[in-house]
């Protein structure tokens, strides 16, 4: 039995102020393994005025510093990386071959912030003046159980390199996670205070950063219902705020795409993180005129699409976070079969060995309207709406008729075809026939998938204040 009763503050591992305790409930099991003792109102404050008290040395930190202390945190989170997978593997179920493609990001993310703060230029001449971008403060930055180890790393290496220092709220289903990567920032040598981890809950943690007017900036990755309340409460003392939200993400099959290679990609894509990912694919936009093909296809592709044990490295589809998770999932299924959606495989109940565990069937939905709540929702688990169109125009039109803005995929056996469609979508991110990251290029959404940008130039001078100097 696992016990994670210590929090990371001032540059020590110290036991909490905060009593209450959580059971750690294993996804694929759900039997208890562990408990944790979270952080409360005093624990936050506690760690803001560390990160308050740190800030005043480390924003005057060189470029050279700040290099030193990435390039350390990567060669540990290196040696580390099968820690660090696993545990994503064993705390929420993230898929192997998911979680290890997350861990490479990592590194990645890493030596992509090295690579912009090598090149950055903190001084500039505008106009006939100068401008210096300073950092912005302390900044709060609270995060989902989903990708947990992957968003600090991204956010913590952008704070690093602006000179800010920070407080995480790391979600209270992710501490395993989060012990591990606070392991890894203690042994990068950062000065006491620059980086502080507090585990708790939402409105008791994330409510203090959120009010407390020592942090200058709040980087949020979550649902949108959550974001909304955040920047509610920022505004009271005017935080800056990097909201990472939510999606429904279309995957565009042009009329030109080979099907049998293009769909069982879109398919993983619905699929990816379990279908517990902010930019899944999930809504399939397919030509009318081969929607019989594509129904074919896909229901081939999901009947042979594996759901089990997150361990195997053939697992495509591992178990939902929590029952509350599960049967949020079971209840969109059932409710994409009472707006009229034709079920094409998979739907309610446990596949067949899996009944312990919080596991959905690979499901997909054809003849889906575009204003059904499947295909407007977020639903975040392994359900996929098939959607036609007659043309391209009106494919761009329903992959735009969406609340959401953070992603989006397009296939097509013309390349330039396909980046003129994607220039015409509403989305943060688009991939070109496939999946793929690139750790210098911005990330974030549009309309209610966010506001602001993450990753190389773009996301560090979100953690930049300007500063003109005139005369």
């Amino acid at each position: 039995m696992k016990a994670i009763n210590k929090i990371y503050v001032n540059g020590e591992f110290v036991t909490p102020h905060g009593t209450e305790v959580l059971d750690i409930i294993s996804p694929f099991t759900n039997q208890k393994t562990g408990e944790v003792t979270l952080g409360d109102e005093v624990d936050t404050q506690n760690a803001i005025a560390a990160a308050k008290e740190a800030f005043k040395i480390f924003s005057k930190t060189t470029r050279k510093d700040r290099l030193a202390y990435l390039e350390k945190l990567r060669s540990v989170v290196n040696r580390r990386a099968n820690d660090l997978t696993d545990i994503m593997v064993e705390e929420y179920g993230g898929t192997f071959q998911f979680s290890s493609m997350v861990t490479q990001n990592m590194l990645n993310d890493i030596s992509a912030m090295i690579d912009t703060l090598k090149d950055f230029d903190f001084e500039r001449t505008t106009g006939n003046s100068k401008v210096y971008l300073q950092p912005v403060g302390i900044v709060g930055i609270i995060i989902p159980w989903n990708m947990s180890n992957g968003f600090i790393v991204t956010k913590l290496s952008t704070a690093i390199a602006a000179g800010c220092t920070a407080v995480v709220k790391p979600s209270e289903m992710s501490v395993q996670q989060t012990q591990i990567m606070a392991e890894c920032f203690h042994e990068a040598g950062l000065p006491r205070g620059v980086i502080n981890f507090v585990n708790g809950l939402g409105d008791v943690v994330g409510a203090e950063i959120t009010r407390n007017p020592d942090i200058s900036k709040i980087a949020f990755t979550g649902s949108t219902t959550v974001g909304k309340i955040i920047a509610k409460g920022a505004v009271d003392s005017m935080k800056r705020v990097t909201l990472e939200l939510g999606g429904k993400s279309p995957s565009i099959i042009l009329d030109d795409a080979n099907l049998e290679e293009t769909i069982p990609i879109a398919i993983f894509a619905a699929y990816l993180n379990s279908g517990q990912a902010c930019a899944a694919g999930t809504r399939l936009l397919v030509p009318e005129n081969k929607l019989e093909a594509v129904n074919t296809i896909a229901k081939t592709v999901a009947q042979n699409t594996k759901v089990g044990d997150p361990r195997d490295t053939d697992t495509v589809v591992g178990p939902m976070v929590s029952k509350k998770q599960y049967e949020r999932v079971q209840n969109y299924i059932r409710i994409g079969q009472e707006e009229g959606a034709t079920l094409l495989v998979g739907g309610t109940g446990k596949p067949e060995g899996l009944e312990d565990g919080n596991f959905v069937k690979a499901t997909i939905f054809t003849n889906v309207k575009n204003n059904m709540h499947i295909a407007q929702e977020e639903i975040f688990g392994p359900v996929l709406s098939i959607i036609s169109y007659k043309n391209e125009d009106e494919a761009i039109a329903i992959a735009n008729d969406t609340t959401y803005g953070l992603h989006a995929y397009v296939f097509s056996a013309d390349k330039e075809r396909a980046y003129r469609v994607a220039a015409r979508l509403d989305a943060g991110r688009i991939c070109i026939n496939g999946l793929s990251h690139d750790s210098k290029t911005p990330f974030g959404g549009f309309k209610q998938s966010g506001i602001g940008r993450e990753y190389g130039v773009f996301g560090l001078e979100e953690y930049l204040e300007p500063k003109a100097i005139l005369g």
